[in-house]
């Protein structure tokens, strides 16, 4: 078994696509632990930003957690009909090009794209997070401790759909019912203490209000919609139930549903949790970059049960999901860029399945751009946290926006009439949320997605026109141009009269009759022993077979060069056969080993890049490769056999 079949696992057929499929005990773990793990971030983030107002805080989060979980019950029952209407992906590009248009369907496709690789990077850097202030001590890697959590997940899902979800059961549904635990205990503890309970572990002192603060009797409205634009973080993640329809097995729509409504169901439950329990214990947040950095649900749950055990327990898998909710970015990125390839608005490259039919490329790009972005930031959940809302809310306000135009122009019945009307309070619901988002998060690096999303679109269309132009230019030809078949004229680059130049001379001796050696001849290059040899060893033998010969060309360049002397003697020879292609071919010596690459010069592979760059419809590239020790490999073998 080779090393990638241990890393990644064996390939899989085509046909084993159906058996990839899941219900919703994997989808959760697929698809849902983005939407789960913000539980433990949307709280602390809106936190972070109320610290000004010391302890009195508290009292405004859980005002804030409600509007949050209103609108996730809109979002809930708009999605649950975005699925019924597109089967087969209702996601915010599909149903934006189809109902609004390209552009904006290219606008609702970049926001999720950027969004997704915030996903990714966030909810690494939440995890680890949680993970140092456990264990403080390792703070000061926690950049690498990150970079370690995302490869270690790139190469979960490059061993398939369906084993990344069973593979993340164990954290999810372990994070559920530990913390679902501990808030049970704390809502009790909270009744029956009539709403004064006292912590087990005293959670860090909050201070008092700010200066600037205090002195005021009413809270300035521009810090509560910072705060509420902090806790949208917690709304990101519905849409990907509706956004990877295609990894559902049948029936496709009740399954996703169903997935959704426990993905959305829990969350509600967990936010209004922690939003009344951390009012009720005193927790708040701490400086993020600060030694005494300690996670919102790391206080929480020392409050409530203590550091025996079952806090480390808990901690871990909150650990857990938060590093590996970076998986819903995985699961729905490179689904993604495929429906963009498609449609021919990113490389092909990304339609194309690999070894464990997953779409690989868009794998390795979404590690790859998830990479630079933890070390831009160094790792800080909160220095991404203002990028991280806008992208969600963009495309949640297109898909909404496209709804209702699909319902539009539906028959009017009172059931259509019911569903436009949802889909546009989801509309207006998350649009008003996204501006707050803009205004509030703006100065703070929102700025950055604003320019980032149109800079995309751009790229998307420039990628589309490029594959228009193509398909205009090789598009269908008509009928086979019988005219010019005449053989080619071929020239052969050669260093020396070797193996591999016999090789190559051979090959090109079968494709035509006209055949011409071009031989670099430099201060150092014995030219006249080369034509020496020539004449024994390749002109007489083909003459003595009743064969025309091939014309040794030398080209003197007495300044080293190696490719304008060639270049010139092709622009000669395109004028002379102006009627015939020119084939050149390039002889290589081919290495067995990776390790052996570097030690041999690397003409062959400059001079095929240098011709497939100078262009020209009439010259030919044919690369005739000799692999080293092949011989005696092929001898080996026959022996073997006999």
């Amino acid at each position: 078994m080779s090393f990638l079949d241990r890393l990644i696992g064996k390939p899989l057929s085509s046909h084993s696509e159906d058996e990839q499929k899941v219900g919703p005990f994997a989808a959760v773990p697929m698809l849902g632990l983005d939407g789960l793990a913000s539980a433990a971030y949307g709280p602390e983030a809106a936190l972070t930003v109320l610290l000004p107002l010391g302890v009195v805080g508290l009292s405004y989060l859980f005002p804030i957690m409600g509007i949050l979980l209103v609108l996730l019950a809109v979002l809930f029952f708009s999605y649950r009909q975005t699925m019924a209407a597109y089967p087969t992906g209702g996601g915010s590009y599909t149903v934006s090009r189809e109902n609004l248009g390209i552009k904006p369907g290219l606008f609702a496709a970049a926001a999720l794209l950027v969004d997704y690789v915030l996903v990714v990077a966030v909810g690494i850097s939440a995890g680890v997070g949680a993970f140092v202030s456990i264990f403080p001590s390792l703070t000061e890697y926690r950049l690498e401790l990150s970079l370690f959590v995302l490869a270690l997940v790139a190469i979960v899902n490059l061993r398939g759909a369906k084993e990344s979800g069973i593979a993340f059961a164990l954290p999810t549904y372990g994070f559920i019912a530990s913390l679902g635990i501990v808030l049970v205990i704390g809502v009790v503890k909270t009744v029956i203490a009539g709403g004064a309970p006292v912590a087990v572990v005293t959670p860090s002192v909050l201070p008092a209000p700010d200066a600037n603060f205090a002195a005021l009797s009413v809270i300035p409205l521009a810090l509560l919609l910072h705060a509420f634009a902090s806790g949208c973080t917690a709304m990101t993640g519905v849409e990907a139930v509706s956004n990877g329809m295609s990894v559902f097995r049948k029936p496709v729509v009740p399954t996703a549903q169903q997935t959704l409504t426990i993905i959305v169901g829990v969350l509600g439950i967990l936010l209004a949790g922690i939003a009344y329990l951390c009012r009720a214990y005193n927790v708040g947040a701490t400086p993020p970059e600060g030694e005494s950095y300690q996670s919102v649900l790391s206080q929480l749950t020392a409050a409530i049960i203590g550091k025996g055990l079952f806090y480390y327990v808990t901690l871990g898998f909150t650990l857990a999901v938060l590093a590996l909710s970076a998986n819903t970015g995985y699961a729905d990125f490179p689904r993604l860029c495929r429906l963009l390839a498609q449609d021919s608005f990113l490389p092909h490259a990304f339609e194309n399945r690999g070894r464990r039919l997953v779409y690989s490329l868009g794998i390795s790009v979404l590690t790859f751009m998830t990479a630079l972005l933890l070390i831009g930031f160094g790792g800080i959940t909160d220095r991404l946290i203002p990028l991280f809302a806008v992208g969600a809310f963009g495309a949640f306000t297109l898909s909404q926006a496209g709804m209702v135009r699909y319902w539009q122009k539906q028959p009017a019945t009172g059931a259509t009439r019911a569903s436009m009307f949802i889909n546009g309070l989801g509309a207006i619901a998350t649009g008003i949320a996204l501006m707050v988002i803009l205004v509030a998060k703006f100065t703070e690096g929102a700025w950055v997605t604003v320019l980032l999303i149109p800079g995309t679109v751009f790229l998307f269309l420039r990628v589309r026109a490029h594959y228009d132009a193509v398909h205009k230019e090789i598009g269908d030809v008509g009928k086979l141009d019988v005219v010019h078949l005449e053989p080619p004229v071929v020239v052969v680059p050669i260093k020396d009269w070797t193996t591999i130049a016999e090789k190559g001379l051979q090959f090109a001796l079968s494709l035509s009759p006209d055949v011409m050696a071009v031989h670099i001849a430099t201060q150092d290059d014995d030219a006249e022993a080369l034509r020496t040899r020539w004449t024994r060893d390749v002109t007489e033998p083909l003459r003595e077979a009743g064969r025309k010969p091939p014309v040794l060309v030398v080209l003197a360049s007495p300044y080293r060069r190696l490719f304008n002397p060639l270049f010139g003697y092709l622009n000669e020879l395109e004028q002379r056969f102006p009627e015939r292609r020119i084939a050149v071919i390039i002889p290589e010596l081919v290495e067995t080993h990776w390790y052996q690459y570097p030690l041999h010069n690397q003409r062959a592979t400059a001079l095929k890049a240098a011709l497939l760059l100078r262009g020209g419809d009439r010259i030919v590239v044919i690369n005739v490769p000799w692999y080293f020790g092949a011989e005696g490999k092929r001898a080996s073998f026959v022996e073997k056999e006999s």
